[in-house]
Formats: structure tokens, sequence, C-alpha cells
């Protein structure tokens, strides 16, 4: 059975709708509070969601192209921060180095909050794994899957 176009652009949709979902109920119910890079990788999964919406509607290769585009841009995200977090590559300064009490990465309010203040989440620092991979890097391999549906579903006839 072949699936036309706009069935596989509700799967790659559908795929980062539920990673999105995954990554909020890490943070919300599993209590693993993101890093920075963390954030910037839920972005690009809003927009395929977005594209995946409007392609339903009208699916054109081009919706189908721009969802994979956004795919491979968490993807290469997902494997930046894999890089960070093994110690390949440095990462963004206000979320690696191992200094949790970064103070320039904190603003005046957070400074003089009597609260005690959110502790920083470091970006160099695997806060779940599994199989050996970090959350960044099954980020990226899910990426990679989903930017795959996004161009099978570019090059299936509407």
């Amino acid at each position: 059975m072949t699936l036309d176009r706009a069935t596989l652009i509700t799967l790659a949709a559908a795929g980062s709708a539920a990673v999105l979902a995954g990554a909020f109920a890490f943070q919300h119910i599993g209590g693993l509070a993101p890093c920075k890079l963390c954030i910037w990788q839920r972005w690009p999964y809003a927009v395929a969601v977005v594209l995946g919406l409007i392609g339903m509607a009208a699916p054109r290769a081009a919706i189908a192209y721009a969802g994979a585009a956004a795919a491979l841009t968490t993807s290469a995200i997902g494997l930046y921060h894999t890089g960070v977090e093994r110690k390949w590559w440095e990462g963004p300064s206000t979320c690696t180095g191992g200094n949790s009490e970064d103070l320039s990465a904190m603003t005046g309010s957070e400074l003089l909050s009597l609260d005690g203040g959110a502790a920083i989440v470091m970006c160099d620092e695997v806060a779940w794994s599994l199989m050996g991979l970090s959350m960044a890097s099954w980020n990226a391999l899910i990426g990679l899957g989903l930017a795959a549906l996004w161009i099978a579903a570019a090059r299936r006839p509407a």
C-alpha cells in the first residue's frame, strides 16, 4: 500500500507533535528541566507541526520540503548538543563549563530573588540516557527519521 502525500505529511507532523509532547512530559512530569540547547531543539518541531497543519489542507511538495528542513534543523541541533555533552566541542558559554553558579547568565531579578532561583541547567551534562544515547542524541536520530518521512511526502504525487 502506498501512502499519499497528505497522509505522509500528517504522519510527519504527528511525529513532531509526539516528540514535543514527550519533551514536555520529561520536563513537567519527569522533572527534567531543559537546558538552552534542549529548548532550541523544540522550535523546529513546533514549526514542523504548523507546516503539517498547513500541509494537511494543502498538501504541496514545497510544504513537505520545508517540513524536512525543520526536521533536519532539529537533528543538527541535536547532533551539536550531543557533541557538547560528549565534550567534542564547546557549547554556549551561558550553559556549559560545569559552573552552575554562572552569574552572567542570570537576570537582575533572578540575582535579587529570595526564592533561591531556579538552578541553571547545564548543556554539557547528560540528564537522561537510554542505551547509551542522551536525549539530544535520540533527538538527532528521530529528526533524521522524520526528515525522511517529510522527503517521502514531498516526492509523492499529490
